[in-house]
């Protein structure tokens, strides 16, 4: 009886998701929810609707976005500071002592993973080297030359309030925490994080994509039609910004699949657990602490946690839970003290509306929980 009415009230998700394709606001959608041994998988509607249309699949590879800033960077710090090569309330400026400029020299590792150090939250980098690129007729964007006047850019930049004074999201935090990694491991990000966290964990379809990305696209999800890139964005990363970087950067550019998200998800439980195989116990519970450095903040080291009313989590997952949402139309959720782990990747940004407010996450966290408290 039980087991029946878990089933129905998941039953709801197919319907709540063919809602929001019906309404343009996503064309298909890749599910997984997992909560101690219960377990949901779903996969449904259109990967790709132009140049071709190609079905979801359980395996179809998605632009994760700013999941990117858990995944690869604030994951990887976590490493790096186990190893030593730096701690949480260390300058950057002493490992970047170009980014100690106008006054950013008391900015630590800890205000840029709670997105407090005062930078704007973002500009676009990307339209200033096009224009650039117009002028003297080179080429700059996704070269490592444009990676490199980017992070300059931000090196000269102003603080735009006091580090700590202010928790405002943004990605410049996370580009210069990018460059911070590749300084300390002495390789680049995509391939420390390959080594240090996704070939240990089996996530065998979890990467960067370089440009220029000439692979087969048949498994991606594409994104949407760009009209100064003059094409529909299919396994080439979405963020302009880490377009002009190269394809790989510390906000955004990681591709996924459910899958291996949820590897990764399994794994930060562990971690919080002392269970990991990769992850420090202690340092993983910093990480996973929200920071309380500004009164108003939800902000743990990287992660975000629920805001109580308004979270893309719902209203069950609890204050011990964190998560991430990436701009494509993904997300990630874990709810540490009662395991339950929600997954949703889409591609909303593809031919569709973007002015929705995609209230399907929360939606859909709300359906999962109620559905496995039948269990």
């Amino acid at each position: 009886m039980k087991l029946a009415a878990v089933n129905r009230k998941l039953g709801r998700i197919e319907t709540a998701i063919d809602r929001s394709i019906k309404k343009g606001e996503l064309p298909g959608a890749v599910l997984r929810a997992k909560k101690g041994e219960l377990e949901y998988n779903f996969a449904f509607g259109s990967a790709v609707l132009s140049p071709q249309r190609l079905e979801v699949r359980a395996n179809t590879i998605y632009d994760v976005a700013s999941l990117t800033k858990v995944m690869a960077t604030a994951s990887a710090l976590m490493l790096l500071i186990s190893d030593g090569k730096v701690s949480l309330d260390q300058p950057v400026a002493e490992h970047l002592p170009p980014f100690g400029e106008r006054d950013k020299d008391r900015i630590t590792v800890r205000h840029l993973l709670t997105h407090s150090a005062g930078l704007r939250p973002w500009k676009a980098f990307y339209e200033e080297l096009r224009d650039k690129e117009r002028k003297k007729g080179e080429v700059l964007c996704g070269t490592p030359q444009g990676k490199e006047a980017i992070l300059h850019k931000i090196y000269r930049s102003a603080l735009v309030h006091d580090p700590g004074e202010a928790a405002v999201y943004g990605d410049l935090d996370f580009i210069v925490l990018g460059e911070l990694v590749e300084v300390l491991a002495g390789e680049a990000l995509d391939s420390f994080c390959d080594r240090r966290i996704y070939q240990p964990l089996g996530m065998t379809d979890t990467h960067f994509n370089r440009l220029p990305f000439e692979s087969d696209a048949s498994r991606y999800a594409a994104t949407e039609q760009c009209s100064w890139r003059d094409k529909i964005l299919w396994g080439e990363v979405h963020d302009p910004n880490a377009w002009a970087m190269g394809g790989v950067a510390g906000h955004a550019g990681l591709f996924s699949t459910a899958d291996d998200v949820m590897k990764f998800a399994q794994e930060v439980l562990a971690a919080d657990r002392g269970e990991s195989g990769i992850f420090d116990a202690t340092l993983a519970q910093e990480f996973f602490r929200r920071q309380d450095l500004q009164p108003d903040s939800d902000w743990a080291l990287g992660w975000d946690t629920p805001t109580p009313g308004q979270s893309t989590s719902g209203q069950y997952f609890s204050p011990r839970s964190i998560g991430h949402t990436g701009f494509t139309g993904t997300s990630i959720w874990i709810d540490l003290d009662t395991t339950m782990t929600v997954v949703l990747l889409t591609n909303r940004v593809h031919l569709l509306a973007k002015k929705s407010r995609f209230d399907l996450r929360p939606e859909i966290h709300d359906i999962i929980a109620e559905a496995f408290s039948e269990a």
